[in-house]
């Protein structure tokens, strides 16, 4: 009898299985969202001005933890790991848009060449730190013409002081980049966090079957 009881009781307990799936589906997203605001977020490459580091239509992965883990709709962080560095690939909401509502706001990804307190300068492409030449194989130029700082700072720029807690960042495809000779330096309130890794490729300019770069797929970003 008390077995009986016991089953009865064991089923009429039992939770709906839509109960289930929707209790389940709500932890799910909570764990998403802890994830994509604490530890990792994911980007698409929308333009070329990281090219050849990166192509458009990249997936990436970026920490966004090792500078710091904002808090929610604000400029704070806690746990720092460690500050930007020269050569780090980075994700930021662009400085311009500020004043701009928080989801009309871009993100840009570019490379920190600048650290607070630095001198630089451009002169015919080239980047110099301090008075000295930083080149790095990753920056790349697909047009040969000197354009005078009269007519633009691509190729003539400063010298230039990075201030404190800000950074100067270039894309890697030096001739095609929309960055900081042109806007100015990146606060380091405004960056999210380090690129470290392509998890998808896809090129919408290919063939179906070559659509999928599969030999990016899982590369880090350097």
């Amino acid at each position: 009898m008390d077995f009986f009881r016991k089953k009865h009781l064991d089923a009429a307990s039992k939770k709906p299985w839509y109960r289930e799936w929707s209790e389940a589906l709500i932890v799910a997203v909570v764990l998403a969202l802890i994830i994509r605001t604490f530890l990792f977020q994911a980007f698409k490459i929308p333009s070329g001005s990281m090219l050849d580091t990166l192509l458009i239509g990249d997936h990436l992965l970026v920490n966004k933890f090792i500078y710091g883990t904002h808090l929610p709709f604000s400029d704070q962080r806690f746990l720092t790991i460690r500050h930007p560095q020269r050569g780090d690939v980075i994700v930021f909401e662009f400085p311009g848009d500020e004043n701009k509502p928080y989801f009309s706001r871009r993100d840009f990804i570019k490379r920190v060449i600048g650290e607070p307190g630095d001198k630089i300068e451009i002169r015919k492409k080239q980047v110099f730190i301090n008075g000295n030449l930083f080149d790095i194989p990753q920056a790349v130029h697909k047009d040969s013409q000197l354009v005078h700082a009269v007519a633009s700072p691509r190729d003539f720029t400063g010298p230039i002081f990075v201030p404190k807690g800000k950074y100067f960042v270039m894309g890697d495809n030096r001739d095609y980049s929309f960055d900081s000779r042109f806007w100015g330096f990146v606060p380091e309130k405004k960056i999210k966090g380090m690129a470290f890794i392509k998890y998808w490729s896809w090129n919408s300019q290919a063939e179906l079957l070559g659509k999928v770069r599969w030999e990016r797929i899982g590369r880090l970003i350097n």
